[in-house]
């Protein structure tokens, strides 16, 4: 019985169940995720994600498993992005991080724990997509982006999303993704705040977002963040980026949103200057 056959003949309505997934894997020699491919173009859908299909239809999930999507950062903002990516079905992720963890991420970072102490970032968040999601192809990359090897990081990338702590690092990375024509979902926190925009190929959100700060770090550094600020805006971000994978909704290309969870008040900003 050819693959297609099996697929089709063990679905369950039009649902493969994981059972089903990781057999026809083991039958036909092909890992879980050219399995999840197989599944996908016949119309089925893998059954993990049948809470997804009222939102994101077999062909959307298809799309969203050959995306790759870069994550700079794997801290507090970037651990749950990776977390959601990875759930959600987009298909590779890249996460870049230079770091380990340390007790001071305990309090919001995901990814972290006492366990976790002393190991790098990106080979915890690896572990931690191949637990809950197979499927999904992890590269972690355990350096610091910077604009001398950027340009090899984020190459193939459908999307960058900014999980990093560093202004500096931030304006490298919004200038990189300009000139690459790679969309950008920015994010940054800072206490009980936080702040979303996204950056389409064309466009330059550096004079809107980081004005004429000098500082190398953000806010974070003096604000520190609890652990639903990073959760939130994180959230936010992955939102944007499906959209931005998707083709679906109005993104926030010419507008900031401000998180204000202090009041619970959300404020969007037009960038009039936002093209380049």
């Amino acid at each position: 019985m050819e693959l297609r056959q099996f697929l089709q003949t063990s679905a369950v309505g039009d649902l493969v169940p994981w059972a089903v997934q990781t057999d026809a894997a083991k039958r036909y020699d092909l890992t879980v995720a050219e399995v999840e491919e197989a599944i996908l173009e016949q119309g089925l859908m893998p059954a993990r994600y049948q809470r997804n299909r009222q939102t994101i239809a077999a062909g959307m999930q298809l799309r969203l498993f050959r995306s790759r999507v870069v994550v700079i950062g794997s801290g507090g903002l970037g651990g749950y992005i990776i977390e959601e990516l990875a759930r959600l079905g987009v298909g590779h992720l890249v996460v870049v991080d230079p770091d380990v963890f340390e007790e001071h991420n305990l309090n919001r970072q995901i990814l972290s724990s006492p366990l976790h102490l002393g190991m790098p970032k990106v080979d915890v968040a690896a572990a931690r997509v191949r637990e809950i999601n197979p499927a999904v192809t992890i590269t972690p990359l355990k350096v610091s982006f910077s604009t001398a090897n950027g340009r090899e990081i984020l190459e193939g990338a459908d999307a960058v999303v900014d999980g990093l702590d560093s202004i500096t690092s931030r304006r490298e990375l919004v200038t990189l993704c300009r000139e690459m024509a790679i969309p950008l979902v920015h994010g940054a926190i800072g206490g009980w705040y936080g702040q979303v925009a996204t950056q389409l190929p064309g466009d330059d959100i550096s004079p809107n977002i980081f004005g004429l700060q000098p500082e190398s770090k953000g806010v974070e550094a003096q604000l520190g963040n609890p652990s639903f600020t990073p959760a939130t805006v994180a959230s936010l971000q992955v939102a944007e980026t499906c959209k931005v994978l998707l083709g679906e909704g109005e993104s926030l290309r010419h507008r900031v949103l401000f998180v204000n969870l202090l009041n619970m008040e959300f404020e969007e900003v037009r960038m009039d200057s936002a093209l380049g």
